[in-house]
């Protein structure tokens, strides 16, 4: 049996706001901070050590990790940055409070936008300047070679976010895990959702249903060879 843990970043700044991130780059709030400092805390008190941890290239994901690692005495392990765990990305919605969205568009309306695993919100224009590749970070990474034009959502669903998820997991993270790595995973509610869904062979269906809160580490405990579930709990 091996563990793999995830945490979702701690609250941000627009979850304070309640306003809809996706991959807009915002930090963490005060209480953000303070969930992941007190998630390390809790790993620390339980035993847990890591070899490696992944997370997405935002800021409210990579921070969060760093204080866990932080309060864990484990600063300089092995680290991963990829755009493929960033948060889905909620188009057109990006930016807005989500109460005024509901006024706009109707509660059911968007509560389909945000809760359904296979509905895109509105688009963005690729002229928009929240669209990815008008901004610096994106730019930079299809000239490395880590992403191409195409990767570049102007929207997206649950769904959408699997499909880039998937991959990196099954290439970089199982391997790992199947290699006996202890492993942290420290990235956003729906980026984990799309690997729930992975892990536990949930449909979009049964993962509509599936909430992760913010800052608390989410413990699977599996199989070494296979990976399947064997069981799963919060710290």
């Amino acid at each position: 049996m091996v563990k793999l843990v995830l945490i979702r970043h701690g609250q941000s700044e627009w979850n304070l706001e309640n306003k809809f991130t996706g991959w807009t780059d915002v930090n963490l709030s005060e209480n953000g901070v303070k969930e992941a400092i007190a998630a390390g805390d809790l790993l620390k008190k339980d035993g847990y050590t890591f070899d490696v941890a992944f997370s997405s290239v935002l800021t409210r994901a990579n921070r969060t990790m760093a204080l866990v690692l932080h309060e864990l005495g484990e600063d300089n392990i092995e680290k991963h940055f990829t755009w493929r765990l960033n948060e889905r990305h909620y188009g057109a919605l990006q930016g807005l409070n989500k109460a005024d969205s509901a006024k706009k568009w109707g509660d059911e309306q968007v509560h389909i936008w945000r809760r359904s695993a296979d509905v895109q919100p509105p688009a963005l224009e690729k002229d928009d300047p929240r669209f990815p590749g008008n901004q610096e970070l994106y730019q930079n990474l299809i000239k490395s070679g880590e992403m191409e034009e195409k990767d570049l959502p102007t929207t997206e669903c649950l769904v959408d976010t699997a499909k880039r998820v998937k991959p990196y997991f099954d290439e970089h993270i199982a391997p790992a895990i199947k290699a006996g790595k202890k492993v942290l995973i420290a990235a956003h509610g729906n980026s984990l959702r799309a690997l729930v869904m992975e892990l536990e062979h949930l449909t979009p269906a049964q993962i509509i249903s599936v909430e992760i809160p913010t800052g608390k580490p989410l413990v699977y405990e599996l199989d070494e060879k296979t990976l399947e579930v064997l069981n799963k709990y919060y710290l």
